[in-house]
């Protein structure tokens, strides 16, 4: 079953178009990796998937809530799609339990008791129980992007996107965030990431798709996509990012 549909996308800032028609599906349990050159649309694509950015035209539809419709449908939409971004956008004076139990009480309306709960449960699995308490300028800047991971799941979502979440991070941090979000592969979460780490989307991936001036250059299965690029523009890419 799709949890994603992307049917012919466009999207333009002024004259420039962004987005030249892009379509994708990601069935339920899979992890697309979206990867190409700063201003290949990858970023821009993600935030239209979770109504950020409006497209010009197309049709997209995520975790059965198709985009285009009212503030309430794309409320209901948030509801099932998490989103975490570069910057941790934590709440500084709230701890670390008060932003994750904040969502799920004012959005979903969710009792004390229950959000406790859930917070509880989603801090063991991104490995900061004993965090509950603390504050975010006590984290380092890995602990506060699985904060940040934590608080969407918090939501219990359907469908889990990720735009560049280790790119500010220093190695040691990456790897940390990387292996939750491994974690959250292999127990079957929809998770579409725009990334760097080609090791990382080489390896978790289900699918990657190479983004290139607006479109999908080339898709396929991770390991194949990495071991026999077809085209001279994936070529460039993969060499480039070999050390």
């Amino acid at each position: 079953m799709s949890e994603v549909v992307v049917e012919n996308v466009h999207k333009s800032f002024g004259a420039l178009e962004v987005l030249k028609g892009v379509s994708l599906t990601v069935g339920r349990g899979e992890v697309f990796a979206l990867i190409g050159r700063s201003g290949s649309g990858k970023s821009t694509l993600l935030r239209c998937m979770n109504g950020l950015e409006k497209i010009n035209s197309g049709k997209i539809e995520i975790a059965g809530h198709p985009l285009g419709g009212d503030a309430k449908s794309l409320r209901n939409l948030r509801t099932d799609v998490g989103i975490v971004f570069q910057s941790y956008n934590l709440f500084p004076h709230l701890s670390v339990g008060e932003n994750i139990m904040l969502a799920p009480r004012i959005v979903k309306g969710v009792a004390r008791g229950e959000a406790l709960q859930i917070t509880q449960e989603v801090l063991q699995l991104v490995g900061l129980s004993e965090k509950f308490d603390s504050y975010p300028d006590q984290l380092s800047g890995g602990q506060q992007q699985r904060v940040a991971i934590a608080r969407s799941l918090a939501m219990r979502p359907k469908v889990m996107l990720f735009d560049e979440v280790t790119s500010a991070l220093d190695p040691e941090l990456t790897e940390e965030v990387l292996l939750v979000m491994e974690q959250l592969a292999r127990d079957g979460m929809t998770m579409i990431l725009v990334t760097h780490e080609m090791a990382f989307a080489r390896r978790v991936a289900t699918n990657t798709i190479f983004m290139h001036q607006g479109r999908i250059w080339e898709a396929g299965p991770s390991r194949d996509l990495f071991a026999n690029p077809q085209t001279p523009e994936l070529r460039q890419f993969v060499k480039a990012d070999v050390k």
